[in-house]
């Protein structure tokens, strides 16, 4: 069985947060997210993590987290996002200022990574058994295409007390088989309790058991070339050049694959449970649940032994 690579999306600046909070730590000897994200996916077989991040703070990023970091137990490289890494033929709009989203970000490693491979957010803590859930499918897939995963999980365990959050909100067969999915940007629970997305202008009501995506899918390699492809027609689209906010999300190029029948994506269920950092307030309940893990023995106190 190959060893599956576990690709870091940590291009992203935080600007919600305040802070490269990539690189802030939670963890009692100040253990980032990412530290608890490679110690999981050690534990599940992954063999290399590729980092996505920004030249602007590569020097600081890469003096932290690097292979002698993890004890050497996973092998590191590193790849870059910028504003103008597009294809050939293509330039900036004038006025565009940040990168192209997730998906953009995702094909920046397509020379780094010739397997199959799971694709996370640097500031989403997922949880062991989603490591390991995932880390098992992708490595039976072997040299299959277009049959690819994500772990699920449900909105309610989402949200975060201090505003509104993004999400991939998902719809699946009775097979457990992606049918769409659709990023909403304005998630949140209203005064009267009921969890809504506000994308359309008036109040959505979402179940509050409704599966989201939190940027934890499983591909193999021939989704770059499907991404290639489609990039380049976004790009060429007069409303996404008109746009300078426009983002190639990976739920846009999933639910693309999946609408036309070109691939499957099954939704894995984990008993893990996520926490993430949205905003500067939600760093305190990380910690907290990050502590009582350890108390439980999930991880230990000094996560790489130093």
């Amino acid at each position: 069985m190959v060893k599956p690579t576990l690709l870091v999306l940590a291009a992203g600046m935080g600007s919600r947060y305040g802070a490269l909070k990539q690189m802030d730590g939670v963890g009692p000897n100040n253990e980032a997210i990412i530290d608890y994200s490679i110690y999981d996916a050690i534990r599940a077989g992954f063999g290399k993590v590729v980092f996505v991040i920004r030249h602007s703070f590569a020097d600081a990023f890469t003096a932290v987290f690097n292979k002698e970091r993890f004890g050497g137990k996973i092998e590191v490289e590193i790849v870059y996002q910028e504003l103008d890494y597009l294809p050939e033929g293509f330039s900036v709009p004038e006025g565009r200022e940040k990168p192209w989203g997730t998906n953009h970000a995702l094909l920046m490693a397509k020379d780094a990574i010739k397997e199959p491979f799971a694709v996370i957010n640097a500031d989403d803590f997922y949880g062991a058994d989603a490591y390991k859930v995932i880390g098992d499918y992708l490595s039976q897939l072997g040299e299959s295409e277009n049959h690819y995963c994500m772990v699920g999980y449900e909105v309610n365990k989402t949200l975060s007390e201090n505003g509104t959050v993004s999400r991939g909100v998902c719809e699946i067969d009775d097979d457990r088989f992606l049918t769409s999915i659709v990023e909403r940007t304005k998630i949140e629970r209203n005064e009267e309790g009921t969890i809504v997305f506000h994308d359309l202008g008036d109040d959505v009501a979402l179940e509050e058991e409704t599966p989201v995506s939190m940027n934890l899918f499983g591909f193999t390699p021939d989704y770059f070339t499907h991404s290639e492809e489609y990039f380049k027609g976004f790009l060429a689209d007069p409303a996404n050049q008109a746009n300078l906010k426009a983002e190639f999300f990976i739920p846009l190029m999933v639910n693309e694959l999946v609408g036309k029948g070109t691939s499957k994506l099954r939704v894995l269920s984990t008993t893990a449970n996520w926490f993430g950092v949205t905003y500067q307030a939600d760093k305190p309940q990380l910690v907290a649940k990050i502590e009582e893990l350890i108390e439980a023995g999930v991880y230990p106190r000094n996560l790489w032994g130093k």
